[in-house]
């Protein structure tokens, strides 16, 4: 092993550890060793090809750009995996299926599945981390221990694309994998009924290495469908075939679903993905700003990523706009111009409509208590974190003074206030529970 590169990428991985989010940096760069260099190319070992294709695809710019000025040069870099010979270098394109993968998939009883939605298009950060390990793990050994694997999340924050990324990776893996969504399920199941082909029907979804329901929610109520997939899903998994399920929220929230269902989802894996921090919301940006041909300057994107907060489509949308429109017109894009465009964002017109006392109420009642309660004097640890978590939605979806937040919430003065917003406002980045109440509060006040 070359000590000039080992010593070389050492320096790079100092960098970009600061540069990256922890997570990030443990999956991906952590196990990497510089191996040789060879002029201006350095040599680096990854542990598994997919690493060396997720590098690729998500991190080479910053990689080669950190390597050349460690180097003081403009340095390529390429990846080699752990005991192999062969060489990966960053592909000018997106990755596509090779002759055999597509012989594959052509072989495959033609699921539904966009190609872009791929593990190597997924931007990991710390809302997503849990259910990407899970949909890794589920794809690469199914029927393993993420057996079944549900995720859950809200609207356009990714549930599908790992879904769908599952379901491209068995496929190149030759499994019989089927994606549906549930919608599709209960009428194949109901038309099956109707012209007795219930056998039929069996032997479709039954026969599979892999099945993937999407939106598993709406079988809700329905209860024949429940009945059919009930038996559909203890075959499988009783042969240790996998079975990955997505919905707009855990299964114990379904109050329609059978219990015996709820009992058999909640016996896998359950893992929610929940709204991008700041720092993920960058990386998707950059991510997808690097895929386009129009140049975007970094305020840009991190203008784009204060604003589009709700899901990753926000995000890709408003980036997708920004360029299209300097695309059309030949005009330069400048901060003012991208503020106009994305207006909308900025300003959510229900919030002029909210008024104090439903913020309170929302507040109160989630967390299981009565408006009065929360206004009250008791100290509680749960009611003062419920009157905290009301502070914070007063100032920022209703843009209340400290002073009037405190005479509406039981005449606390200024500096209790104050020291409210603080606290919260340091703690929701790294506390997942009160990021999930609070945001589950917001869509409350705004469905």
């Amino acid at each position: 092993m070359d000590a000039r590169a080992v010593n070389t990428w050492k320096a790079v991985l100092g960098v970009l550890q600061l540069q990256v989010s922890r997570p990030i940096y443990d999956t991906w760069l952590r196990n990497t060793v510089g191996v040789s260099m060879d002029g201006d190319v350095l040599s680096v070992e990854v542990p598994t090809s997919f690493s060396s294709e997720w590098l690729e695809q998500r991190m080479y710019h910053l990689i080669q750009k950190t390597a050349s000025k460690v180097a003081e040069t403009t340095m390529e870099v390429q990846f080699r995996v752990a005991g192999s010979d062969a060489v990966s270098q960053a592909p000018e394109e997106a990755p596509s299926y090779e002759p055999e993968e597509r012989q594959l998939v052509a072989r495959q009883p033609a699921p539904a599945l966009n190609r872009k939605y791929t593990f190597q298009r997924f931007v990991v950060g710390p809302s997503n981390q849990l259910p990407y390990n899970a949909a890794m793990a589920a794809a690469e050994f199914p029927g393993g221990g993420s057996n079944p694997l549900f995720i859950y999340s809200g609207v356009g924050l990714g549930k599908t694309h790992l879904l769908q990324a599952i379901g491209q990776h068995c496929i190149a893996k030759g499994h019989r994998t089927l994606y549906v969504t549930s919608e599709r399920f209960t009428n194949e199941f109901i038309a099956a009924i109707r012209s007795k082909t219930t056998e039929d029907f069996r032997a479709r979804y039954r026969n599979l290495d892999v099945l993937l329901i999407d939106d598993v929610q709406f079988i809700s109520g329905k209860e024949q469908t429940q009945e059919g997939f009930f038996h559909t899903f203890n075959d499988l998994h009783y042969a240790d075939h996998q079975v990955v399920l997505t919905a707009d929220r855990p299964p114990k929230a379904m109050h329609l679903l059978e219990d015996r269902l709820v009992s058999r989802f909640e016996g896998g894996l359950v893992a929610d993905i929940q709204q991008p921090d700041m720092e993920t919301r960058l990386l998707i940006l950059r991510s997808k700003a690097d895929q386009m041909t129009v140049k975007i300057d970094d305020s840009i994107i991190e203008y784009l990523a204060q604003i589009a907060q709700t899901n990753v489509r926000q995000l890709e949308g408003s980036l997708n706009r920004v360029a299209a429109y300097a695309q059309m017109t030949q005009q330069p894009i400048s901060l003012e111009l991208v503020s106009q465009l994305v207006a909308d964002l900025v300003h959510t017109p229900n919030r002029r409509a909210l008024e104090a006392d439903t913020i309170v109420d929302e507040a109160a009642g989630y967390y299981h208590m009565s408006a009065e309660e929360l206004r009250g004097p008791s100290r509680k640890k749960d009611v003062v974190r419920a009157r905290h978590v009301a502070m914070y939605l007063l100032h920022e979806e209703r843009g209340m003074r400290d002073t009037d937040i405190g005479r509406n919430l039981g005449r606390c003065d200024h500096s209790t206030v104050s020291s409210a917003l603080r606290k919260i406002r340091s703690q929701i980045n790294i506390d997942v529970q009160l990021r999930r109440d609070i945001l589950t509060i917001k869509e409350a006040l705004y469905s």
